[in-house]
């Protein structure tokens, strides 16, 4: 029974997650939502995998004029499933994307 509320929760997660990737930010979204919409979209292109999960793990400030968004997103390809590190650098003052650096967790 317990098996069966945990496969539940995780469905409703994805669900929430997918319906959250897919979707256009909107003014109540959080403001790293664009770059988590660009996280995926960019790390489903490079490893040509699906995105089955995706976390925020903060923004960090590089230097007075860089700020750089970092996620963790997990991703399948034929049936492997691994982590990715996203790192999206863009201007503080204008929030213009910079560059985007990916890294496969081992």
């Amino acid at each position: 029974m317990i098996l069966l509320g945990n496969k539940v929760s995780f469905l409703l997660l994805h669900l929430f997650t997918a319906a959250a990737i897919t979707s256009s930010p909107s003014s109540d979204d959080p403001s790293y939502a664009k770059w988590g919409q660009l996280a995926v979209q960019k790390a489903k292109s490079q490893y040509e995998a699906s995105v089955i999960d995706y976390l925020h793990i903060g923004r960090y400030k590089i230097s007075p004029s860089i700020d750089e968004e970092r996620f963790k997103l997990w991703l399948r390809k034929n049936g492997r499933e691994f982590g990715v590190y996203v790192f999206i650098r863009l201007d503080s003052s204008t929030e213009e994307f910079i560059s985007i650096r990916f890294q496969q967790t081992p």
